[in-house]
């Protein structure tokens, strides 16, 4: 196995070879500075690392089910957007490395995220991994997008902003800075056509957000329509790091496959245009940060409710749903949190190694 080092090395040289010029390299000297602070946001900068390594820490899931998965799951994978009916709707926003693995990938990530996230006062290892595990079983077995106009009234008081912060949002991407050179015409065509018909004029500005994409281009588009602000955010996609590693010749984008799942009510503005991503921003499309709402993220009903969201997600294919239950009935109880544990085990290690050299 290669240097977390030189594993890094290799990553990006592949992301350059496929972005070209589009690579923006400053966002990758944010991107290692983020790397060095902790595990947890370790965790989130390196899936390509963890496609890697994660068959070599849990060898026995090599052989579980495989199904069409997020891929980077964690804590922060999580938000809210309006459906087409105009519901508030929260789930898994990020699909960008979406791909067909082993379905208990995506709760290990997920149960290894909280366990570096959760300081000295979170749950037990035991229990994020009980907890998890509940929620994944009861979506499997009765599938339900999480809609908050009539329910889960604690997640809906959690998530929606009030009048000050609304206000900062738009003023954020009112004020955003041009970049020194124009964006390249495929974001600019690709954000025209996903505003709504008659918006204001605009220029495509650079955006940095996230952490695993920083390197790749980001692109926003502020309008005006019919008396208020519009906002559309075009990103890079490639094909997935797990694709990259485990099937190579795998070069499909599964991002918009997966997202518009039968038992999801999709996000109408989340939309694939060749390789790049769309999608509308706004104070309704928003996620929780751990730094600052740990006390909500590793919440019990919060990490089961993530479990019931994934199996959400993995239930598109039926067939496949099934062979899910068969398989977590032979692994038991156990399996989930002991390999969390492992896998946070290693992390923590090859961060700690990296913030010494990097």
């Amino acid at each position: 196995m290669t240097t977390i080092s030189q594993s890094v090395w290799n990553f990006e040289n592949w992301l350059a070879g496929e972005l070209g010029d589009d690579l923006v390299k400053k966002d990758l000297r944010e991107k290692h500075k983020k790397m060095c602070s902790n595990a947890f946001v370790f965790l989130r900068a390196t899936y390509w690392r963890w496609c890697e390594t994660i068959l070599d820490i849990c060898q026995d899931l090599a052989g579980a089910p495989e199904v069409l998965a997020i891929g980077d799951t964690h804590l922060e994978n999580f938000g809210t957007w309006r459906d087409v009916e105009g519901r508030l709707v929260w789930g898994v926003n990020d699909f960008d490395d979406a791909a067909v693995m082993p379905y208990a990938l995506d709760l290990v990530r997920l149960a290894a995220s909280a366990i570096l996230a959760r300081g000295d006062n979170g749950p037990s290892v035991r229990m994020i991994g009980e907890l998890i595990l509940t929620g994944y079983r009861r979506g499997l077995e009765n599938p339900l997008p999480v809609i908050l106009e009539r329910d889960y009234k604690w997640l809906r008081k959690a998530l929606v902003l009030p009048n000050a912060e609304r206000r900062e949002f738009w003023e954020k991407y009112e004020t955003l800075c041009p970049g020194k050179k124009p964006a390249p015409p495929a974001y600019i065509e690709a954000l025209t056509g996903a505003l709504p018909p008659g918006s204001g004029r605009f220029v495509a500005k650079p955006h940095r957000a996230g952490t695993g994409s920083l390197g790749r281009p980001r692109f926003v588009a502020y309008s005006e329509w019919q008396g208020g602000p519009v906002l559309r955010e075009a990103k890079a996609l490639l094909p997935s790091a797990w694709s990259l590693r485990h099937r190579p010749k795998d070069g499909a984008i599964d991002a918009a496959k997966i997202a518009g799942g039968r038992m999801r009510s999709a996000d109408p503005h989340y939309q694939v245009s060749g390789r790049i991503l769309l999608r509308r921003l706004s104070p309704n499309s928003r996620k929780i940060e751990i730094h600052k709402h740990p006390e909500i993220l590793l919440a019990p009903t919060m990490l089961e409710l993530m479990g019931l969201e994934i199996a959400n997600c993995h239930s598109d294919d039926p067939a496949a749903a099934a062979a899910i239950l068969d398989d977590l009935r032979a692994r038991g109880s156990e399996w989930l949190h002991e390999a969390a544990r492992a896998a946070t085990s290693a992390i923590s290690a090859e961060q700690k190694a990296y913030a010494r050299v990097g």
